[in-house]
C-alpha cells in the first residue's frame, strides 16, 4: 500500500487522457441486486402457478419443494450463462437477443427438469419435455424484458436533473479562486500556475463527462488530486492532505466525478471553515472482493456550517444505480472531532 503527502500526480503536463466509458447493457446480469430479483420472480410465478394444481398446503409444500430443485438450479445457470456471454449477446440484433434469451432459457430448465426425471423423482407429464421448454422460455423473456427496462429506465427524469447538476458542479466561487491563484502565480512561480490551469481544466474535462459514464476509481483519485493541488495553493499550510492508496482498489468502476464533490465538502467544512484549516485523509482498499473509499476530515470546534446534503445525496444515488445492491454508503460524524465518508463498491475480476 502507498503512502503519499499532499502530491499531486508527479506530471500533469502530460496531455489528458479520455476518460473510458463503459456503456450499460441489458446482459449485465452479474449483480447481486439482478440475481436475487430474479431468484425471487421466477420462484414467485412458480409458487403460484402450482398454488392453482395443489389439493391443499401440503401438497402445495411438496410440489413447491420439487419445482425449487428444478428451478433455482437452473434460474441460476441462465443468469451465469448470460453473464458470461454477455459481450457476445450484445453483439445480436434485437429479433437475435430475444430468441437467444428465451432459448437459453428453456434449455436451463430442460436440464434442471432432466436429472429429477431420471433419478424418478419426477414423472413427465403429458406434454413431456415440451412444458419445461415453454416454461422456461417464457420465464427467460420475461427477465429479459425487465433487464431491457431497467437498462432504459435507470436514469428517471428526477435523478438525471440531479446528476446533470452534480456533473457540471464545479462552484463559481472555487474558480474564481483558482484563477485568483493561477494570477498570483504566474510572476513569481510560473511553472506552478500552469500547473493550476491545466489541474482545472483536467477537472473541467471530467465534468463534461455524461451523466451515466463509468471510471476506474485510478482515475478518480488522480482527478481528487489535482483538485486538492489546486486548493493547497489557495490554503497553504492551512490544508493537511494524507493519501492512503491501495493499487489493488484502483480497478473498481465508480461513476465519473464521484470523489471530487465529497473531498470538495471535505474542503468547505473542514478546512475553510476552520481558521487554522484542517486535516484530510483519503483511503482506498482492496478486501474481499471490494474496493473500500474512505474520506475524512477534521471538523472544527463551534456550531457546524449547514449543508443541504446534495453531494451525498447524489453520490449515493449514483453508486446505487451503478452497483445496486453491491454497493454501501455511509456517511457521518466519528470519534475523535471527524466527519467521515465511507463507500464500498465491488472489484472488477
Amino acid at each position: 500500500m502507498s503512502n503519499l503527502h499532499s502530491e499531486p500526480p508527479a506530471d500533469r503536463r502530460v496531455a489528458p487522457r479520455a476518460v473510458p466509458r463503459q456503456s450499460r447493457s441489458a446482459f449485465d446480469v452479474c449483480q447481486g441486486g439482478v440475481v436475487l430479483r430474479a431468484i425471487l420472480f421466477v420462484h414467485g410465478v412458480v409458487a403460484l402457478g402450482l398454488a392453482f394444481g395443489s389439493a391443499g398446503w401440503l401438497g402445495w409444500l411438496t410440489d413447491l419443494g420439487l419445482a425449487v430443485a428444478i428451478a433455482l438450479p437452473a434460474t441460476l445457470l441462465w443468469l451465469v450463462l448470460v453473464c458470461a456471454a454477455q459481450k457476445l449477446w450484445v453483439k445480436l440484433p434485437l429479433p437475435g437477443q430475444w430468441a437467444a434469451m428465451a432459448g437459453l432459457g428453456a434449455l436451463c430448465a430442460v436440464a434442471g427438469w432432466a436429472p429429477l426425471v431420471a433419478l424418478h423423482l419426477l414423472e413427465p407429464t403429458g406434454l413431456g419435455g415440451w412444458a419445461p421448454l415453454a416454461a422456461g422460455a417464457a420465464l427467460a423473456a420475461a427477465i429479459f424484458h425487465w433487464l431491457q427496462q431497467r437498462m432504459r429506465l435507470q436514469l428517471p427524469a428526477t435523478t438525471v436533473a440531479r446528476l446533470a447538476e452534480l456533473q457540471s458542479r464545479i462552484r463559481p466561487h472555487f474558480l474564481f479562486n483558482a484563477l485568483n491563484s493561477a494570477v498570483a502565480l504566474v510572476r513569481i512561480d510560473p511553472q506552478r500556475a500552469e500547473d493550476v490551469l491545466e489541474a482545472l481544466a483536467e477537472l473541467f474535462r471530467a465534468a463534461l463527462v455524461g451523466s451515466g459514464e463509468q471510471v476506474t476509481l485510478g482515475e478518480e483519485i488522480e482527478l481528487a488530486q489535482r483538485y486538492l493541488a489546486i486548493e493547497e495553493v489557495r490554503f497553504g499550510a492551512r490544508l493537511k492532505v494524507s493519501w492512503q492508496l491501495d493499487p489493488r482498489a484502483a480497478t473498481a468502476r465508480v461513476p465519473s466525478l464521484m470523489l471530487q464533490p465529497l473531498v470538495e465538502n471535505a474542503v468547505k467544512h473542514g478546512v475553510e471553515a476552520a481558521a487554522e484549516g484542517g486535516e484530510i485523509r483519503i483511503r482506498t482498499q482492496a478486501h474481499k472482493g471490494q474496493a473500500l473509499i474512505s474520506i475524512t476530515n477534521s471538523v472544527p470546534s463551534g456550531p457546524p456550517r449547514p449543508g443541504q446534503g446534495m453531494a451525498l445525496r447524489n453520490v449515493r444515488e449514483r453508486l446505487l444505480l451503478l452497483h445496486d445492491l453491491t454497493m454501501r454508503f455511509e456517511a457521518g460524524a466519528i470519534e475523535g472531532g471527524r466527519y467521515r465518508v465511507r463507500i464500498a463498491v465491488p472489484l472488477v475480476p
